[in-house]
């Protein structure tokens, strides 16, 4: 993947559990649109009114299409209404960011102590 999606959710905190059941919604519609779902992340110590959503694309363009089919993805509509009626986000911010080569997914190595 050439290219990240970092979207930066403020969301009601009073709400949290609304917006875990939209991210988790996600889960199944961001593959089927064509996104590479790394995670959706919400806040657990410190601030408690920002979420976090991260999908990686092979391009710029990978992203355009993947956006016109949510568009048109029935799932995808009723999860973008749903945000809407509950109104659980209140800010939205999109950063499109490109991975360093060999820094991607390093798992941790065991120390020895």
């Amino acid at each position: 993947m050439t290219l990240t999606c970092f979207i930066r959710y403020q969301i009601d905190p009073f709400q949290r559990d609304a917006f875990r059941q939209y991210a988790e919604n996600w889960g199944e519609i961001i593959p089927r649109c064509g996104g590479h779902l790394l995670g959706y992340f919400l806040p657990h110590e410190g601030t408690n009114d920002i979420a976090w959503g991260l999908i990686a694309f092979d391009s710029l363009a990978a992203y355009e299409a993947y956006r016109a089919r949510l568009r048109t993805d029935p799932a995808a509509v009723g999860n973008f209404r749903l945000a809407q009626d509950r109104r659980f986000i209140l800010r939205e911010e999109r950063t499109f960011t490109e991975v360093v080569a060999g820094t991607l997914g390093k798992p941790a190595q065991s120390v020895s102590l």
